[in-house]
């Protein structure tokens, strides 16, 4: 199973190029999802962590296709009110592209329209959507059924659930403010990994 940390558009530009720079040997992914930022700003940060040797192929952009090409980056996800996947893929087929989805319908349209993976949520009550019923877990298992692109889950996803998405064959976890919300987001980075790993081992014996 492979962990996705998500920042949580709460850090400066100078506190997460440090946090990034200390997880990505631990993370298989770092999802950089900075609403309130400017392009300006993501921008800074992008130059901020390759100066900091961060491996690039490990980061993902959210959304911003412009700062995607201008830092020449190889991932990108695009939520579901985004760009239409089909559009980026024929105009830039180098590029690896998500889709945030919530039913196996629009799993199945991300997976027809060309994305490379699903990002499926939320899963469970989180504090990032106060007064949203949670889509649970149980669709995942039609979801992996039915495509053949990996499926991520988001959204409430603690230590003590891992091995529930596990059990479901979830492609990977993709967490937020268990990581970065986090005093020491090094160390809530470690314990998922170990979790994901540990769960993987034992699903293969």
């Amino acid at each position: 199973m492979k962990l996705i940390a998500v920042t949580d558009d709460s850090h400066t530009v100078d506190a997460l190029t440090s946090i990034i720079s200390s997880i990505q040997n631990i993370v298989d992914y770092v999802h950089i999802r900075e609403k309130s930022k400017t392009a300006h700003e993501v921008l800074s940060l992008i130059q901020l962590l390759e100066q900091a040797d961060v491996n690039k192929e490990k980061l993902v952009i959210h959304d911003r296709l412009d700062i995607a090409l201008l830092t020449q980056m190889s991932n990108i996800h695009l939520p579901s009110h985004s760009l239409p996947i089909q559009k980026v893929r024929e105009n830039f087929p180098h590029l690896r592209i998500g889709r945030s989805i919530h039913s196996v319908e629009e799993a199945k349209q991300a997976e027809t329209d060309g994305a490379d993976y699903v990002l499926y949520g939320h899963c469970f009550e989180t504090d990032c959507k106060k007064g949203l019923t949670p889509n649970g877990i149980h669709t995942i298992s039609n979801m992996k059924q039915a495509l053949k692109i990996p499926v991520y889950a988001i959204g409430g996803i603690t230590p003590n659930r891992v091995h529930a998405l596990q059990q479901l064959k979830t492609d990977g976890i993709a967490v937020m403010s268990g990581i970065f919300s986090s005093p020491n987001p090094y160390a809530s980075a470690l314990d998922f990994s170990k979790l994901c790993k540990e769960n993987s081992c034992e699903n293969k014996l």
